[in-house]
């Protein structure tokens, strides 16, 4: 049997094939943006679509639906509105319409917000976003490769998104715009709330240059932000240096902060994303995890994570599951026979 996950992310599309061996690969959303590749294309290339059961997919924020659903059901792709969320290329939005008329048995993975009934109250009232799907993703991947019911999962990459996961249901999470920052995204503080007040920039634009590319004056595009950045700070760049360290310091701020509330001891946590699990040329991985070793044990996942979770997510339905970490299973879902 095959299962394939999607998992709309920043900087590309990325897909796992999951059959006797695990086929990863991604496509930069330039790429696709242009029309020059297809997905559907790179896909027949490693696989019989014909012989997949069933797809499951993640699109762009997801708060426009709060369960598992076959794609014919989701109303304007899964979404409440495309703007504000990030740099938009329509990379991912020709991905999904290639899929939908495809022919492929798929579902829409949710994102986590106010209407997603597992969440804390007190996470659904505070904050009306919480995580794109492509987390709950990878936290159902954390969650099957460790067997943790207690655990944090924080992604690490263009943006930092940490999830609270307590008795095997996500409870809460820390959206990219509130917490931490990751390399190009990160919180919107007072200068960039009187920046938006005046006119001089968009929430967007400011959610779009209030990582770590802040600090270290970088303006590179999404794509080559991250190998700027490194590539400073090997050279010994003092504001490239400032930006890891005070990236890491948010990141670990975010984390004490989810383990501070949890109402059960930590199992574990798990970083991931292509930063979280970096250990070379430069081991973030470790400088993150010195931070928060004291909490519970620190492991990490390959950024691969958030395909490979919906490629899981895709079998676990077909296979009958009707709870993902607490997010429900459309119950009509009609599946393609053995």
């Amino acid at each position: 049997m095959v299962f394939v996950g999607m998992d709309h992310g920043t900087t590309g599309v990325s897909f796992t094939i999951l059959e006797k061996e695990p086929i990863h690969f991604k496509i930069g959303r330039e790429k696709l943006s242009t029309g020059k590749v297809s997905a559907l294309e790179e896909l027949s290339k490693r696989v019989d679509t014909g012989s997949i059961q069933l797809m499951a997919i993640t699109y762009a924020m997801g708060d426009g639906i709060n369960s598992i659903v076959p794609l014919e059901k989701a109303g304007n792709r899964g979404i409440i509105a495309i703007g504000g969320a990030g740099k938009v290329t329509g990379g991912g939005t020709a991905v999904y319409d290639e899929i939908e008329n495809s022919g492929i048995p798929t579902v829409l993975i949710p994102g986590l917000h106010q209407n997603t009934p597992c969440m804390d109250p007190c996470f659904r009232a505070a904050y009306s976003h919480h995580a794109s799907p492509e987390k709950v993703s990878i936290s159902y991947n954390a969650y099957l490769e460790t067997g943790w019911d207690n655990m944090i999962v924080s992604d690490i990459s263009s943006n930092t998104v940490s999830i609270l996961i307590e008795e095997g249901r996500i409870r809460g999470a820390i959206d990219a715009c509130l917490g931490a920052m990751g390399i190009i995204h990160g919180p919107l503080d007072l200068e960039m709330i009187r920046m938006i007040d005046d006119g001089v920039k968009t929430a967007n634009e400011c959610f779009s240059r209030a990582g770590a590319v802040k600090v270290a004056g970088i303006e590179e595009k999404v794509f080559k932000a991250k190998e700027e950045l490194l590539k400073n700070y090997l050279d010994g760049d003092s504001k490239a240096d400032l930006a890891l360290k005070t990236m890491i310091m948010t990141i670990n701020m975010e984390i004490w902060g989810l383990a501070g509330i949890a109402k059960n001891e930590i199992d574990g946590i798990v970083l991931t994303g292509s930063f979280g699990s970096m250990q070379e040329p430069l081991n973030l991985f470790k400088r993150i995890k010195d931070g928060i070793k004291d909490i519970a044990e620190v492991i990490g996942l390959p950024a691969t994570s958030g395909s490979v979770g919906s490629a899981q997510i895709a079998k676990a339905v077909f296979e009958g599951d009707k709870d993902i970490l607490g997010i429900k299973v459309d119950s009509n879902l009609k599946l393609r026979e053995n």
